[in-house]
């Protein structure tokens, strides 16, 4: 086999097992002829049960990595929204910055399509952000999604913070 030959081997090998393995994929909309499709994964947070998000994606078919080159990269768009979906059991979580929950490689390399949490204390919310994250030249393409703790049945592995609302926030009590 030529070098040529056997590069082309391996990146097909590559991208059946990039293409291998749908996590939680609940289901997919094809968009054109090529074979592109939106996939739509569920994204059980692990540190908090009772809370799934439904994470929204672009996938490249193999057509259109052929015919647009770019063989190894997938669009960074994302679409993102979480909700309770019973009793909420909050575990070791960080209740002050970010902890990311969820990470897919975007590219070969370089890029992934992450979801990371933010507890907001001061209006006991979850907030969950999808972003791309990748080398140099960061992506402003995001989706956020919140989901607030007020009203619902919740429970605090290691005891709930202290937080105070905002004065004039917009809060539902």
């Amino acid at each position: 086999m030529n070098i040529v030959t056997r590069i082309a081997a391996v990146s097909v090998a590559v991208l059946a097992l990039v293409a291998c393995g749908n996590r939680n994929e609940v289901g997919n909309v094809g968009v054109d002829w090529t074979g592109n499709d939106i996939s739509v994964e569920a994204v059980a947070d692990p540190d908090v049960q009772g809370v799934v998000c439904h994470l929204a994606f672009f996938n490249r078919s193999f057509i259109d990595r052929i015919s647009q080159g770019n063989w190894f990269e997938d669009p960074s768009y994302s679409a993102l929204d979480c909700s309770a979906v019973g009793p909420v059991t909050i575990g070791n979580i960080k209740t002050s910055g970010s902890q990311e929950i969820f990470q897919q490689a975007r590219s070969l390399i370089w890029k992934s399509l992450r979801v990371t949490r933010i507890y907001d204390q001061t209006n006991n919310s979850l907030i969950y952000l999808a972003h791309a994250r990748q080398i140099q030249q960061g992506s402003g393409k995001m989706s956020l999604s919140v989901v607030p703790l007020n009203g619902l049945n919740v429970t605090w592995k290691n005891g709930k913070p202290n937080g105070q609302p905002t004065t004039g926030s917009v809060m539902v009590q």
